[in-house]
């Protein structure tokens, strides 16, 4: 048996709703657990099935996981197994993350290649060429990427494009690196923040989180730490969309409403109301009363609007008043989700990484599949906009990324249920 989702259309979403943690966090700070003997501790974790993924490939390295509620406790052995090839690491694109602790602490890694979202290319060049110039050797061998070094030395490391799984693995790398290590064009995002922080209070000696630049000076060992997973700012900005989309009242808790600054700002250009709450209980409020007016979108690295939001983009689009252009910078695939908004009734057309949506006053609900994890949040999006019932097949990808999303969204107000099929 199979399951899907049956989405009835016509509900305004009003109410509150809570932001667990990053999924696009969690999973590399448990990557970093590598880099130390002993328990490290991480709790706001997010119950999603890629958590348990990659806790199977911790434990196919020689570690214990245990995961209770939101706390991931992970016990790293001294000795380390340096081969990573599990049925886990396939299932998901973050698995490659425990290539640079790996070579940083056991100077070898054989890691299988991974799998993930169906969104486009996503080659691992950068991450061999920065592991290169810190002193490894790296190739392709039998559907694994395996990297090996005497030892790890500092390099000055230039990314050609702020790749965030790049930034990653080099600077686990070079956290336990001879030397200084430089990375310039670095990834931005809060969530390479997140593990800059965890990594100094196991600690790393690293300046300038949060820009382009990183330095890191090498350490010769780390020690296990507590630390509290960041909310998720992709699953906040759903919430958002989802909030104006159905012309709706909707507070979100547990995310900082700065890493959403462009998001909120996009939200109140189509006429949205937006507060903002910082400190304990930090989140945001999105009131839309009436139609939303068209915006355009173009995806772009932090601190530009993030892919992932795309399909968020273009689910708004298609329901608001007027004529959107979305531009995708960065994977080519991502329009594929176009197809399945069409099936919808969705006006849009694609040229290239350009799409112009052309708003209608309501969708028609059909059979939609997801191909991602937010492309399956955006379809069940717009089935909140169609008369009729939109089934939302490949519901496993949304489960990847959103823990209790049926139930959030019924909290809601909206009518959607599980369908065993």
């Amino acid at each position: 048996m199979s399951e899907h989702f049956r989405v009835h259309g016509g509900a305004r979403l009003v109410g509150e709703v809570d932001v667990v943690g990053a999924k696009n966090s969690v999973l590399k700070l448990m990557a970093a657990a590598l880099l130390a003997e002993g328990t490290t501790t991480l709790t706001n974790c997010p119950d999603i099935l890629d958590v348990p993924l990659m806790a199977d490939a911790l434990r196919s390295l020689g570690c214990e996981v245990e995961l209770e509620g939101d706390v991931a406790r992970i016990t790293t052995p001294r000795e380390l197994s340096y081969h990573a090839d599990s049925e886990a690491m396939g299932k998901l694109r973050a698995s490659i993350c425990v290539l640079g602790p790996l070579v940083g602490r056991c100077k070898r890694a054989v890691v299988a290649l991974p799998g993930g979202d169906a969104i486009g290319s996503r080659p691992l060049d950068m991450h061999q060429s920065g592991l290169e110039k810190l002193g490894a050797k790296t190739w392709i061998e039998h559907g694994c990427i395996v990297a090996e070094a005497e030892g790890l030395h500092g390099a000055q490391i230039w990314l050609d494009f702020p790749s965030m799984g790049a930034t990653e693995n080099i600077l686990m790398a070079a956290v336990l690196a001879n030397g200084t290590t430089v990375i310039d064009n670095a990834a931005r995002e809060p969530e390479i923040v997140d593990l800059c922080l965890m990594l100094t209070q196991m600690g790393a000696r690293i300046e300038g989180a949060g820009t382009s630049t990183l330095t890191v000076h090498g350490v010769t060992e780390l020690k296990p730490t507590e630390h509290r997973v960041i909310g998720d700012r992709i699953v906040g900005a759903t919430w958002g969309f989802a909030a104006a989309m159905t012309r709706g009242d909707v507070r979100v808790r547990g995310v900082n409403p700065h890493h959403l600054d462009l998001v909120l700002e996009k939200l109140r250009m189509a006429g949205a109301e937006v507060t903002v709450y910082e400190g304990e209980d930090e989140g945001f409020r999105v009131v839309m009363d009436g139609r939303p007016k068209a915006v355009d979108f173009v995806t772009l690295p932090y601190p530009g609007f993030a892919t992932d939001n795309q399909p968020f983009a273009i689910a708004l689009s298609a329901v608001s008043e007027g004529t959107s252009m979305i531009t995708e910078n960065l994977f080519e695939a991502r329009f594929r989700f176009i197809d399945e908004m069409i099936r919808l009734g969705a006006d849009a057309r694609t040229d290239g990484h350009h799409a112009v949506i052309r708003g209608v006053e309501k969708l028609s609900s059909a059979p939609v599949w997801a191909s991602d994890i937010r492309a399956g949040a955006g379809l069940v999006l717009a089935g909140l906009c169609a008369d009729g019932a939109t089934e939302v097949y490949e519901i496993f990808h949304i489960e990847r990324g959103y823990p209790g999303f049926v139930e959030n969204l019924r909290k809601l107000g909206a009518d959607v249920e599980r369908v065993s099929s």
